[in-house]
């Protein structure tokens, strides 16, 4: 384009800086949308990632359908759960030799026995916890059940884990409901290798030792003081029975207690549950070694259930043994100290206080403290047993 002298005319400072706008726009839209492309892609990406690890954690834990069936046929003598948002959950830990890792403590004679079983009651208003074990060798009514063969066990009374070995969990829960009157929300099985993964996940766990252990059939020797555990030597010291205490399963019951505590210190006092680099192993290991009955058994049926755990504080964790003595025909053996085991699962049931301390151990336990609260006048009686929050040594 020329003017009427033949000069070229270039564009006026107008048309110019329009122009130069317009490429300048064009350039930022395309930026913006590679921009917003890419973190769609990183997005997506991160979102699959995120659900393959869900999936993954998710299919680690073993639903128990048998078990569940087993409840259902018997729903009608079943208890009834008298407060609502109360949660009571059987924790078994089993002395199976099947499976990975479990092999080495023994021959798999085909059949397993309730190693540990522990009833644990979470309050309705998630304030305080409460773990009760229950002595293997307790004498108790069990059911007649079902087997893994098709047929019916019949009724007897014997040990208490004599209904883990003829029943699996569906026996151990309804003999557990009779015993107690207790409804059973959710149950968990834990196995020996699946008990020492989750040690091993968060660490260790540190306890202390007033004397040194040398336990040849626990495979266990450790020095007197303060030790970290690691997860073979932590399942050698909640097993072993022969060199560590009075060698009663009693005495071992108050040790398992005690590293539970110190496990739920080191969970609450650490890192772990805010730092997903930590907490991914830690629940690899768990959802991998757990049977659950079929609400828990998803990453978001756990969720549910503990999502109100971290806020109780360790000194509103509870554990302790059911009131127990010699069972009167067979000093190996046990039996319920009545009236304070009614009084115990009374409490329980209600949902109210339930009181331990380490003081005054010769006492029979179940004694009235002679106090109360505005929600719950009575007074809330004392057991024998101590709190996440206490140390064994200092």
């Amino acid at each position: 384009m020329t003017d009427t002298a033949g000069k070229p005319v270039g564009p006026g400072p107008g048309a110019g800086a329009s122009a130069t706008g317009d490429g300048l726009i064009r350039r930022r839209r395309r930026w913006a949308r590679n921009s917003a492309l890419g973190a769609a892609v990183l997005l997506v990406v991160a979102a699959g990632a995120g659900w393959a690890v869900y999936a993954r954690l998710s299919a680690n834990i073993t639903a128990d359908e048998a078990a569940a069936a087993e409840l259902a046929r018997f729903e009608r003598e079943r208890p009834t759960a008298l407060v609502r948002d109360a949660q009571n959950i059987l924790l078994i830990g089993s002395d199976t030799r099947a499976g990975a890792g479990n092999g080495t403590y023994g021959k798999d004679a085909g059949t397993e026995r309730s190693d540990t079983t522990i009833l644990l009651h979470l309050a309705a208003d998630r304030h305080s916890a409460t773990a009760v074990s229950l002595p293997r060798d307790l004498m108790v009514d069990v059911p007649g059940c079902g087997q893994k063969d098709g047929g019916r066990s019949d009724p007897v009374f014997a040990m208490f884990n004599h209904a883990f070995q003829v029943g699996g969990p569906a026996c151990t829960i309804r003999t557990v409901e009779k015993l107690t009157g207790i409804r059973i929300d959710h149950h968990v099985v834990l196995d020996f290798s699946g008990f020492k993964e989750m040690v091993d996940a968060v660490d260790g766990v540190e306890v202390c030792l007033k004397e040194p252990v040398d336990d040849k059939a626990a495979k266990l020797k450790l020095p007197a003081g303060k030790v970290r555990l690691d997860g073979e030597q932590a399942l050698g010291f909640v097993r072993a029975r022969k060199s560590l205490g009075n060698g009663s399963d009693t005495e071992r019951m108050e040790r398992q207690q005690r590293f539970l505590g110190a496990l739920v210190n080191k969970v609450q006092s650490s890192d772990v549950l805010l730092n997903p680099v930590k907490l991914y192993p830690v629940l690899d290991a768990a959802t991998s070694s757990l049977t659950t009955d079929p609400e828990l058994a998803s990453l978001s049926g756990l969720y549910q259930l503990v999502r109100g755990l971290r806020d109780i504080p360790t000194e509103r964790v509870q554990f302790l043994t059911v009131p127990r003595e010699s069972y009167v025909y067979d000093a190996n053996r046990d039996q319920l100290v009545e009236p304070q085991a009614e009084m115990l699962f009374a409490r329980l049931r209600a949902d109210r206080p339930v009181v331990v301390t380490q003081e005054n151990a010769q006492e029979i336990p179940g004694q009235d403290t002679g106090s109360g609260t505005a929600d719950d006048p009575s007074p809330a009686p004392t057991f024998r047993g101590r709190t996440a929050a206490e140390q064994t040594c200092e």
